[in-house]
């Protein structure tokens, strides 16, 4: 069993301000998979955990035949409006869909950490990428470059008492877990970067409407109630409102991208 019964539930809450908010904030991580990809109509590609679309919609642009799967049935109706032609479905990364080898290249955007096994997850992009395929993934880049890290302290604190050894946010980004995993599992690294990214809300609203919208904070409102909730991350966003109202964090995005 992996992550899809659990993380579908939690990430389809607020699918409107997922897609309208707070997927848009990767996209500095986006565009610079995309400047190293190189996307063509000759490519075939599979984001997995591709949320609302946003990245799916960016491939499909150059051409390249997007294939798109995330755990969140609310979610893939937004990426079904958002990029009509591509082909979306709801899934399991620990178990996809598709035959060995059919893909020339794999994403998974803030999305791999989320797995139940990540070695599993990221085993089961190996196996649907052709020879000589690419991966790409991105999460979190070092806790101290991530002004965000704040809110999802916040956002803990609300939480239940994870298990012993349960991964955090920031699980694959300490001592290089990710890439270790990758090259355990004979992927051979061809490009590692930090990716400065700016979230730029333009009101407090909108930030909470944003940053509520994400599964972990699902899960915290499940556990100690919406108002709690708000309030708490209310009080970590404060310091980030800017004098012309907007709200800012300053943090980097870890892209890794690598070769089967």
């Amino acid at each position: 069993m992996g992550s899809q019964a659990i993380q579908g539930k939690l990430w389809g809450k607020n699918p409107k301000d997922w897609a309208a908010i707070q997927e848009p904030t990767g996209n500095a991580g986006y565009k610079h998979a995309l400047g190293f990809l190189k996307l063509s109509a000759a490519d075939n590609l599979l984001d997995v955990g591709c949320g609302s679309g946003i990245f799916s919609s960016l491939a499909h642009a150059t051409g390249a035949k997007v294939t798109g799967i995330d755990a969140s049935e609310p979610l893939i109706a937004e990426a079904k409006q958002r990029v009509p032609s591509a082909n979306f479905s709801v899934g399991e990364m620990e178990e996809l869909p598709f035959g060995d080898a059919v893909f020339d290249v794999v994403t998974g955007f803030n999305s791999f950490q989320y797995a139940a096994n990540v070695k599993n997850a990221l085993t089961e992009a190996k196996r649907v990428l052709k020879p000589g395929g690419k991966l790409t993934v991105m999460i979190w880049g070092n806790k101290e470059d991530c002004e965000a890290a704040t809110y999802l302290k916040a956002v803990g604190s609300t939480l239940p008492p994870p298990p012993p050894g349960a991964p955090g946010p920031f699980a694959l980004t300490e001592n290089h877990l990710l890439e270790s995993i990758l090259e355990e599992i004979s992927f051979k690294i061809l490009n590692n970067t930090d990716v400065p990214s700016v979230w730029d809300y333009p009101d407090m609203d909108t930030a909470l409407r944003g940053l509520l919208s994400v599964g972990p904070a699902a899960k915290a409102i499940e556990n100690s109630g919406y108002d709690k909730v708000h309030e708490t991350v209310l009080a970590a966003v404060q310091p980030y409102m800017q004098s012309n109202g907007h709200v800012v964090y300053k943090n980097k995005f870890r892209v890794v991208t690598a070769e089967k």
